[in-house]
């Protein structure tokens, strides 16, 4: 038995196959087991030997045919037949085209005879090439011309190709190749071609000889203009021909078309695309090749050859043929006494193969009749068969081209089946595989087979039974696990054998290695996740070299310090006893790239050289740019500077240079890794010197006193010096003048002009010079002399419009004149005075703002005021460098705007009572006339003027309490009070109640982060408080406000900075900055300070701080 594993990445196939050997002792007709090929060619110096070899019991005895008639070998002393085989060897002296001709090989035995095919034996030929002289080609530039080849007639036929008279190829191309038919075809000829002659070549194979034909000498008449032609076909002729190829032979056709320019040639097939699996377009698109040619394949293919004159078609018509092949081949019957049977030969071909029967070699009408047998065409059937009646018949199916011939032996035994296999075997399969499930056997009839001993023999859907007692499982299922019996009976005995059948799940490799570019030095890490079957072992293997800095887990290959010897492709292989599953992965290691050599200097000029290199290795990873850097000996030797970066495919340059700079250069490549080291440094080039090409640029002039001015530019680069004695000429005049020139040369990139007027504008130019000459002047540029304090002073400084926080300003402008320089703004210097609320301290720094404006009537507004202030101000116009003086100065007053916060809120509770406390603002922005107090209790409670900063509340149940004052900055506090008290019992700790407060205040907490959410805006206060801005209230404050203990309000309490507070009201300033705290006797203190709201340039609206946090006082 043989076990074949077909083995791909995907997953692996398991096939059964058995090779059933009958009993020595079993009677057995002949059969052919090995023989020559039909055509047999062979080569005239070797021995000729023609194979047929057949087993049978008893052994067969041999006999052969020649051209049809009895081949008697005993009687020629070359020919001799190998011992126990029916095997020629016909010795290689004489002529061996003696022999050739048609053989036939019968092995017979008691039990019949079998045949081998016709087989047509012929030598090997290589004749000689005939003598001939070739008189010189001669053709006109421009026109198409055909080499002929005509090889010698050999056999088989000979390659052939063209070479010239120093043994080598000629160049082949769109415009000349050679033809299928060994012919040299130019398309058009130019001048060039005579510079070589052209000789046909013939190999021979068998032989291993190469004949050369006489050389052809071609002579060009050139002309000036080659005329332009349309393409004209060269081979095949005219517009249309046709074409027989055979079934399973591949279809050659050529287009070669004359034309100027050489024509394109495409290809198509019509009606239908070219089958582009089995097509091949070669020799310049010359040439359709078309492989294991099929029926479909027949239909007309189209040659299209155009250039730009025009385009011309030839089609082509494929018939395809075919030789006989099988449908249904006869196979070797084994049938008991009594038993019916039958043999099939069927085959098809084109034309329909003609079917002939033979039996033991000879046409089956000439046997004696058999009332047992009976022929219906393709098919011969037998009824109650007899001890006696055993043969070999041969099934012929021909046509005109080609024939069939298979032999089939119906063999009579008188005895019970036999079974072949190993007894209970266990075969172990892979689930959704395609599994064979063998029973060898010898005898007759074909077994059943049955699964788990139950059922009718298995056959249909899932399963297939073959003749030959194997049974297929299409796709291998969990389900199709357990025992199958194959049982082979007759009427002289019964014989059974087990198989045991297990499915297992297949190896997968889930998780596959990647493709990895690394670079070198780095580490690498593939992985490769395995699922198998739990029943089967599996091991895990890396294929690939291993060293010392390769670390191999199951599952995982870790590569340390990547080289370059560490690229290639690793595979991750899972293995179990019945399958495998692989999976690979591609290391490419990149490094920076090996530095280019060979620098070379070419074609120089007074600007410019070309420099060659030859690149270095890219080590995996792309060149991208060259840099190529150069060093100059004169001004700045033995530094390295860059010139210009360059493509990375390029490696000639033509590079510019400066005059006068004695230039060596190197290059530098680079890739996605980095830079390779610089090349080996080039040959020096000196250019020659030339005056400076570059103008000095950023030339300005300025004034650094008020009576001279500073002229400054930036110095040439060493490689814009274009000679020695580098110099500059700057010149300068007055600005609108008439005046001359002034100028001077310096070697220094700045000059001082003294004595000049304030503020004076000047024209300035310059240009550079040396030994060589002077460079073009530059642009004229206009500078200032030196600025000086403003002589004059804005005037009638005033204000109007006055409210809060604002207050628009206007003024006489000076007169430009007396700036002394370059105006830059009008700057207004002011301070808060006073406030108008008595005993409130402010500061009194002093602030500015710039106006910029060049109006004959300028105003402007200045804003951010505090209101209910006294302010003054003055105004300076500046220039540049210096301020004016003063203008007079103004005072005026902000009127009364919104109140600021309380400066601080208290709250002390007690049971019933809520004792709150508040200061004025620190900022009131006016006169305080009153607060305003409200708060919920289930309903709303306003209290309105309130001109005391205390207030009491009690007679209190459960509420949430929100407390607001007016004036509109105002204060919203909410709390919630629980009054539910009790002498004896502490209700805060009984459970019912704690849970009650836990869900109230998750349901508060959630709803005023919706709030806040909606409504917020602004910064935090300290401490824990929120400012709401509301459609009911714009300022609301949210104060975080609990209970530890339910404890006498009395007691000493400490304070938020520490220190220790008598006080009847336990009261704790709740300061800026500073954190809630618990007092000791349970209560919460809150103080809070609200910094002043900045109102916006109209004065309508004011900013508002919030803080995110929500505050629940309970009580108990």
């Amino acid at each position: 038995m043989y076990i074949l594993y077909a083995i791909n990445r995907i997953r692996s196939l398991m096939f059964v196959y058995s090779l059933f050997v009958p009993p020595s002792t079993v009677k057995q007709p002949p059969t052919i087991v090995k023989q020559s090929l039909k055509d047999y060619i062979v080569d005239p110096r070797d021995n000729i030997i023609i194979e047929c070899e057949a087993k049978g019991t008893p052994v067969p005895t041999f006999q052969w045919r020649r051209n049809g008639k009895f081949f008697n070998v005993g009687k020629d002393p070359r020919v001799t037949m190998r011992s126990r085989s029916g095997t020629l060897e016909i010795r290689s002296s004489g002529k061996p085209e003696d022999y050739e001709g048609e053989y036939q090989c019968f092995a017979s035995n008691d039990f019949g005879t079998a045949i081998s095919n016709k087989i047509l034996l012929r030598v090997s030929k290589s004749p000689l090439w005939p003598k001939e002289v070739l008189e010189p080609v001669v053709v006109r530039e421009g026109e198409s011309l055909v080499l002929p080849c005509n090889p010698p007639p050999g056999l088989p036929p000979p390659e052939t190709f063209w070479m010239d008279s120093s043994i080598m190829p000629i160049i082949q191309d769109k415009r000349v190749s050679m033809g299928l038919n060994g012919d040299l075809f130019f398309s058009n000829v130019l001048a060039r071609d005579a510079t070589t002659d052209y000789s046909c070549n013939a190999r021979f194979e068998f032989t291993h000889t190469i004949q050369q034909k006489n050389p052809y000498t071609l002579k060009v008449q050139t002309t000036r203009n080659v005329p332009e032609t349309q393409p004209t076909f060269l081979s095949p002729k005219g517009l249309s021909s046709s074409k027989i190829v055979l079934r399973g032979e591949q279809l050659l056709l050529e287009c070669i078309a004359a034309g100027v320019p050489s024509p394109n040639i495409d290809w198509i097939k019509k009606g239908a695309d070219l089958p582009s699996k089995k097509v091949k377009i070669e020799n310049f698109n010359k040439t359709l090749r078309l492989l294991n040619v099929s029926e479909e394949d027949s239909g007309d293919y189209v040659c299209m050859a155009s250039n730009k004159i025009g385009s011309i078609r030839h089609s082509v018509e494929v018939q395809v043929k075919a030789a006989p092949y099988w449908l249904d081949k006869p196979t070797n019957l084994v049938l008991a006494p009594d038993e019916n049977g039958r043999l099939v030969c069927r085959a098809r071909g084109n034309p329909k193969p003609t079917i002939q029967w033979l039996m033991n070699g000879e046409p089956i009408e000439s046997s004696l009749p058999n009332p047992n047998r009976q022929v219906l065409g393709d098919t011969i059937l037998f009824h109650s068969v007899q001890i006696g009646s055993s043969a070999v018949y041969q099934c012929n199916a021909s046509n005109e081209h080609g024939y069939l011939l298979a032999n089939a032996f119906v063999n009579i035994l008188d005895m019970a089946p036999r079974m072949l296999g190993p007894k209970n075997q266990l075969i172990k399969v892979i689930e959704n595989n395609r599994t064979f499930l063998d029973c060898p056997f010898f005898g007759s009839p074909f077994p059943q087979l049955f699964k788990n001993g139950l059922g009718s023999g298995l056959d249909g859907g899932q399963y297939k039974l073959y003749n030959n007692g194997t049974l297929e499982i299409k796709q291998a299922r969990p389900e199709d696990q357990g025992t199958y019996t194959c049982v082979a009976s007759n009427i002289l005995g019964k014989m059974e054998n087990q198989v045991r059948l297990e499915v297992k799940e297949p190896t997968r490799i889930v998780q596959a290695p990647e493709h990895v570019t690394q670079a070198k030095g780095t580490t690498v890490r593939f992985d490769c996740r395995v699922k198998h079957d739990p029943s089967l072992p599996a091991t895990v293997t890396w294929l690939k070299d291993d060293n010392g800095r390769i670390r191999k887990d199951n599952e995982t290959l870790t590569i340390y310090n990547v080289n370059p010897e560490d690229a290639g492709t690793y595979t991750c292989s899972a293995r179990t006893e019945i399958d495998e599953n692989s999976a690979s992965a591609r290391l490419t290691v990149t490094d920076r790239p090996d530095p280019p050599q060979d620098l070379e200097l070419s074609d120089p000029s007074a600007r410019s050289v070309r420099l060659t290199w030859v690149p270095g290795n890219e080590n995996n990873s792309p060149v991208t740019h060259f840099l190529v850097q150069f060093e100059e000996d004169r001004w700045e030797p033995g530094k390295w500077q860059n010139l210009s970066i360059f493509n990375g495919n390029l490696n000639s340059v033509n590079l510019q240079l400066s005059p006068f700079v004695n230039y060596q250069f190197r290059v530098i490549a680079i890739n996605a890794v980095g830079q390779s080291q610089p090349s080996l440094p080039s040959a020096r080039y000196q250019t020659s010197g030339a005056p400076p090409d570059v103008v000095p640029s950023g030339l300005k002039g300025w004034g650094s006193k008020k009576n001279n001015m500073e002229i400054t530019w930036q110095a040439l680069k060493s490689t814009e010096r274009n000679g020695l004695n580098l110099r500059y000429m700057v010149s300068w005049r007055r600005k609108d003048t008439e005046e001359e020139w002034n100028n001077t040369t310096t070697t220094r990139t700045k000059h001082i002009i003294h004595n000049t007027d304030t503020y004076v504008p000047y024209e300035i130019k310059i240009k550079a010079i040396n030994d060589f000459g002077h460079s073009p002047e530059s642009n004229i540029v206009i500078g200032y002399s030196g600025e000086d304090k403003p002589s004059t002073a804005p005037t009638e400084l005033r204000v109007s419009k006055i409210n809060s926080t604002k207050v628009n300003l206007n003024w006489v402008p000076v007169d430009p004149s007396t700036v002394n320089g370059e105006f830059k703004e009008y700057k207004l210097y002011y301070w808060r005075e006073a406030s108008l609320i008595k005993g409130l301290k402010v500061n009194k720094t002093k602030l500015h703002k710039g106006f910029f404006t060049t109006a004959e009537q300028p105003s402007g507004i200045l804003t951010e005021l505090f209101p209910y202030s006294k302010y003054k101000m003055y105004m300076v116009v500046a220039n540049r460098e210096y301020e004016g003086p003063q203008s007079n100065t103004v005072e005026f007053y902000t009127k009364e705007g919104e109140p600021g916060a309380p400066k601080y809120f208290r709250i002390q509770r007690h049971t019933g009572v809520v004792h709150l406390k508040w200061d004025k603002p620190l900022e009131p922005n006016g006169v305080l006339i009153g607060y305003t107090l409200q708060y919920h209790t289930g309903e709303l409670i306003l209290i309105s003027d309130i001109l005391a900063h205390e207030y009491i509340i009690t007679k209190l149940k459960h509420f949430i309490l929100y407390i607001s004052f007016s004036p509109p900055s105002s204060v919203c506090v909410c709390v919630w009070l629980l009054t539910a008290y009790k002498e004896q019992e502490d209700i805060a700790t009984q459970g019912w109640f704690i849970g009650l407060m836990c869900a109230v205040a998750l349901l508060v907490l959630i709803l005023l982060i919706v709030c806040f959410i909606k409504r917020s805006r602004g910064g935090k206060y300290a401490g824990k408080m929120q400012q709401i801005h509301s459609h009911i209230n714009p300022g609301l404050f949210i104060y975080d406000i609990s209970d530890e203990d339910n404890k006498p309000l009395q007691g000493s309490q400490t304070s938020l900075d520490g220190n220790v507070k008598e006080s009847d009201d336990s009261l704790v300033d709740y300061g800026e900055g500073g954190d809630g705290q618990f007092n000791e006797d349970g209560s919460f203190i809150g103080q809070y300070t609200v910094k002043k709201d900045k109102e916006e340039t109209e004065g309508n609206e004011s900013s508002e701080a919030t803080s995110p946090v929500n505050a629940i006082y309970s009580l108990a």
